[in-house]
């Protein structure tokens, strides 16, 4: 009977051991990330609270300061009870860390700690005119026309579909619209068009019969077409020494057909703010630019991504005289609660700081948009704008002297409150910060 009793003790003891370690370890799971990021004598804080005696173990030596303790490889180290798990890197690299119960004998949580160098840029704020040249011309919608068979649209019937790219015409490559047009007249009169289309990256070809228009003198293949599209942005942050930049902070659709476009030669360009449509609950609002594209060239548009756009640098003279020096890029969780400001133009070419309260911030451990809640709190803007406009998007919000963030979207019910997108995941899109 006493081995019973032992036995069964021994079995509670197992069992409590083992729910305390499930518990402990999600708790941790969903609180803290697995994978961590850190500039050189950058610090990162964890309420930790924790009600049991808490060990930690690295794999490698001279990389991190825990809790104001650089700590050697596979060497454990008691963080003890209700502390605080302070990480500040000291050397670049990667380092593995163990935490555990009863001096190491129950692991609860693995986390990888890479520690980088630090990355400085120049904050933007620079209105931007986005020229984005399709390699050929975009179908943005059906014509329909009578003729002696009704109402039809050749073009549809051949299996073309908006948002398509015609990229040749009987083998004739069209990059614009006016040469798109006058090609398609041309041909139309000799009979059937063999179309060299690009649809979801792939291409293909289709065979379309133009039929005579009503008026005898014309041929229609029953489709609306748009070259390139063109609009106001702002420059988020830049690189003088390479060369390189970063702006938007989202994608780039079309406006007609709601797909990607595709970028062929597209170029970024000074734009001058001449008027800005007051933004109204329900009713965003919009600042109109204008840009001399031959005249105002700043750089090339290599990528449009779900973060932003980006690229190289032209004419870096004309982003900004005198220079700004450059700010630490902020990583995702530096973004607090609490006061920071927003770069942007609202008339001319002049960047104004204007003043934002940080509302809300996401925990995000991976490339997601819309990671900072804000409202916009300077009476000076409110009155010129009336808070966040079309144009605004990629605006960069600076808290504490860091770049954290980018203006991406407003609410379309309160103006004056808007999304933006961390800094860290632009940067990561352009491969400067290695995606975890």
């Amino acid at each position: 009977m006493p081995n019973f009793w032992k036995r069964r003790s021994i079995f509670i003891l197992v069992l409590l051991v083992f729910s305390l370690s499930l518990f402990f370890s999600q708790t941790f799971k969903n609180n803290l990330a697995s994978d961590l990021q850190l500039f050189e004598g950058q610090e990162y804080s964890y309420r930790l609270k924790f009600p049991l005696h808490l060990y930690i173990k690295a794999d490698k030596s001279g990389i991190l300061d825990i809790n104001g303790n650089v700590i050697h490889g596979n060497k454990l180290n008691h963080l003890g009870m209700h502390k605080d798990l302070a990480l500040r890197g000291l050397n670049s690299g990667d380092v593995n860390l163990e935490l555990s119960l009863f001096k190491g004998l129950l692991p609860i949580r693995q986390l990888t700690v890479s520690v980088l160098p630090e990355i400085r840029l120049n904050a933007g704020g620079h209105s931007i005119g986005i020229k984005l040249h399709d390699e050929g011309v975009v179908v943005v919608g059906y014509f329909y026309a009578e003729n002696e068979e009704g109402k039809k649209s050749p073009a549809e019937d051949s299996g073309v579909l908006i948002g398509d790219l015609i990229l040749a015409v009987n083998g004739i490559g069209v990059h614009d619209l006016n040469t798109a047009a006058r090609v398609i007249k041309r041909e139309s009169a000799k009979g059937a068009l063999d179309l060299l289309l690009k649809r979801e990256g792939k291409k293909i070809n289709v065979k379309v019969i133009p039929y005579p228009d009503p008026s005898g003198k014309d041929y229609r293949i029953g489709l609306y077409i748009r070259d390139t599209a063109a609009g106001v942005g702002t420059l988020t942050f830049y690189d003088l020494e390479k060369q390189y930049y970063g702006a938007l902070g989202h994608i780039i659709t079309d406006s007609d057909t709601h797909t990607v476009m595709e970028i062929d030669n597209g170029l970024i360009v000074r734009a001058d703010i001449v008027n800005v449509k007051m933004a109204q609950r329900g009713q965003p609002g919009e600042k109109a630019g204008v840009f001399r594209e031959e005249k105002d060239i700043l750089g090339s548009i290599a990528k449009n991504t779900h973060f932003g756009i980006y690229g190289k640098l032209k004419n870096i003279e004309k982003c900004a005289t005198p220079y700004p020096d450059p700010i630490p890029l902020g990583l995702s969780f530096e973004a607090e609660l609490g006061p920071a400001e927003m770069l942007t133009v609202v008339e001319g070419n002049k960047i104004q700081s204007f003043k934002l309260e940080i509302e809300k911030t996401l925990n995000q451990n991976r490339p997601v948009d819309k990671g900072i809640v804000f409202r916009v709190v300077d009476e000076k803007l409110l009155s010129k704008t009336g808070g966040i406009v079309q144009g605004m998007s990629g605006s960069p919000i600076i808290q504490n002297g860091r770049l954290i963030g980018a203006v991406t979207h407003v609410f379309i019910n309160d103006p004056a409150r808007g999304y933006g997108i961390f800094a860290e995941w632009m940067v990561k899109e352009m491969e400067l910060l290695p995606v975890s």
